[in-house]
Order: C-alpha cells, then structure tokens, then sequence
C-alpha cells in the first residue's frame, strides 16, 4: 500500500498506531484511537496501520506486541514500541510529544517507514 504524502500545511506531530486485524485488543482500541485523533485534531495527524494489509509500508519493522505507537516529527521518530490500550497512556505520550519532552529514536527501519508519510 502506498500512503498519499501529507497535505500541506499539516500538523508537526504524527501519531501511528500500528494494529493487526486478529488484534481482539486493537479492536477494542481503535475507538479510543479514533478519539484521541479527534481531541488532537489540530496538533497531530493520527494514522492507523494493519501490519498485514500495510506490511509493505512496513519494511523490516516486525511488530509482536499490540498496539503499538509510533510518535513522529517529520523524521524524528520520538516514540515507537506497545502501550496499554488506554486513552491516557495514549494521551500522556501525546502531549509529551507535542512538548518536546520524548526522546530521539535513532532506527533506519523507523525512519523508512516515516518517509512513506512524508511529501
């Protein structure tokens, strides 16, 4: 699958939330998700990935643990591995992010999969 670039002018942030339709967990997370998305609307772009359907966006990145968040600026992955599937876990590492205040993830596999993202 190809991602269309973002539209320009978009929200610095990027959220993904990287699931698998067997996934009874992502199930039931993907509400929580679509909330957040909408709560953040102006400050990020929330983006949900099947890790089947969208294994080719996906490279070498092998998810195991469900679900799992890839926080974003541009291609500056800030976080990348499982949370609880909890609106404010979610909500904490949000705003973390939109602060500044993750860290920086140096990994190649991270980097190509934010460049299908990007313009």
């Amino acid at each position: 699958m190809t991602f269309a670039p973002l539209p320009e002018p978009s929200p610095a942030l990027l959220v993904a939330c990287l699931c698998a339709g067997w996934c009874r967990t992502c199930d039931s997370y993907r509400q929580t998700f679509d909330d957040l998305g909408r709560e953040f609307a102006a400050q990020a772009r929330f983006v949900w990935l099947d890790v089947e359907d969208d294994d080719e966006a996906l490279g070498r990145i092998d998810v195991v643990n469900f679900p799992t968040l890839l926080i974003a600026h541009g291609l500056d992955a800030r976080f990348f591995g499982p949370v609880t599937p909890h609106a404010q876990t979610a909500r904490q590492l949000i705003q973390r992010g939109l602060q500044g205040s993750l860290g920086l993830i140096d990994d190649a596999a991270v980097k190509t999969l934010l460049g299908t993202f990007m313009p």
